[in-house]
């Protein structure tokens, strides 16, 4: 009988997980105070908007640096850095005293939150066996999709009892703390982490993909983007944030008004596609890794993802006919449960062709996805502005989902970014 190997490792996958559940705690807080915040800064709906896309404009431009930073000096320094500065802007939300200065706020929140996924991506690669990535990333991404979805009714509550200020004033003293936890306990390597044993770092080193054992030169961003895997990657990654989105930012006040609901029914309605996504990244997950077992990596990346954006075209354009905030909301969670399927292969895509450089080609296109995001939380207010209606928002994001299942034919995992033509 073989021996069985000890799984010490999948601390490192609850740890990630916890992480990612602050991390969308945090930010979809915003969500629920929209109009406690709107009311008492005198904002309208435009200038939400743009409060909500100063998040995602910050984090997009800052992926790139924050996952290089992560290659360069080690997950465990960086990632707990930006905790900190995450954590301290969102406590200063709560602090706002008017529209510029919740912009700003947002902004550098933004900023702040921009090198976490990129760095788990990048501890992921010395963690995480190649067989195992599928459902690593599908947990990983879970806890952003649980905590963005527990938190719309629980943040909905606070309001009424705490006020909007302070809920974000208890979110940011929590990242600190969390913050401090997690420097204490993790390593950038398993070799480094004196709980793992000898026996479980051997297995961990023997079937993780392997580091190029060349000149340890910088890879380029000008290599980066001359890889047709990377645009492909990135193109496709506009069309899941570009609906994710909306469910963090506007579906809550989206319903509340359209269906004149109130402030806890809606978080409950609105939850909803948020744990559709959260089992969507489960199937997902699996789904990557049983594939890949059966020795078809390639395969193994683009069914998830192609079903998943053919569950996200048909999720919004059904829900185009519901008469109901239930019919509705369980449509775009067809959607959204797709849009997660996607995930874990998009960014085990990353790790397959970035390798060590895996934190700079995954803040690559999570950068491109966080501009989809950005233009997501303008495109609505301002569509529904110039045309009267929510259709032509639902319209293109629908569009973008047929654009990515067309990528995602040409992706290919085994072709890797190599320093040199």
């Amino acid at each position: 009988m073989s021996k069985s190997i000890p799984s010490r490792r999948y601390g490192f996958f609850a740890g990630s997980f916890l992480i990612t559940l602050l991390l969308y705690i945090d930010r979809v807080c915003i969500s629920s105070a929209k109009d406690s915040i709107s009311g008492d800064l005198n904002l309208t709906d435009i200038q939400m908007g743009w409060v909500l896309s100063a998040f995602a404009l910050g984090y997009a431009l800052f992926q790139v640096p924050g996952g290089a930073l992560g290659d360069k000096y080690g997950v465990r320094r960086v990632m707990t850095s930006i905790m900190v500065l995450w954590s301290i802007f969102t406590a200063l939300t709560g602090a706002a005293w008017n529209y510029i200065s919740i912009l700003a706020f947002r902004f550098i929140f933004g900023a702040g939150e921009a090198g976490a996924f990129p760095n788990i991506s990048r501890a992921a690669f010395s963690w995480v066996p190649l067989k195992e990535r599928g459902i690593f990333q599908g947990i990983n991404f879970s806890g952003s999709r649980l905590g963005a979805a527990f938190a719309l009714p629980l943040v909905a509550y606070l309001i009424d009892a705490w006020g909007w200020r302070v809920i974000f004033y208890f979110f940011g003293a929590i990242g600190i703390i969390c913050s401090v936890v997690f420097y204490f306990l993790f390593r950038n390597k398993p070799e480094e982490h004196k709980a793992i044993s000898d026996e479980e770092k051997a297995y961990i080193l023997e079937n993780r993909q392997q580091e190029n054992k060349t000149t340890k030169k910088v890879l380029p961003l000008s290599r980066i983007l001359g890889s047709k895997n990377v645009i492909l990657a990135m193109i496709q990654y506009i069309g899941s944030n570009f609906i994710f989105f909306f469910m963090l930012t506007w579906l809550f006040p989206y319903i509340k008004a359209k269906y004149n609901l109130n402030l806890v029914t809606t978080g409950f309605y609105a939850m909803l596609p948020l744990l559709a996504g959260a089992v969507g990244n489960w199937v997902s997950g699996y789904t990557v890794d049983a594939i890949y077992k059966k020795g078809k990596w390639k395969l193994s990346r683009q069914i998830p993802a192609i079903i998943g954006f053919s569950l996200v075209v048909i999720g919004i354009l059904t829900s185009l006919y519901m008469k109901t905030a239930l019919g509705a909301v369980l449509c775009l969670s067809v959607a959204i449960f797709g849009a997660d399927m996607t995930l874990s292969p998009s960014w085990s895509f990353c790790m397959d062709i970035g390798k060590e450089n895996s934190g700079k080609v995954s803040g690559m296109m999570n950068m491109a996805g966080n501009l989809g995001s950005f233009s997501t939380a303008l495109a609505f207010p301002y569509l529904m502005a110039w045309t009267g209606s929510n259709e032509p928002f639902f319209f293109i994001a629908a569009f973008l989902g047929v654009i990515a299942i067309v990528c995602w034919l040409f992706m290919d995992s085994a072709k890797e970014i190599r320093y040199e033509k």
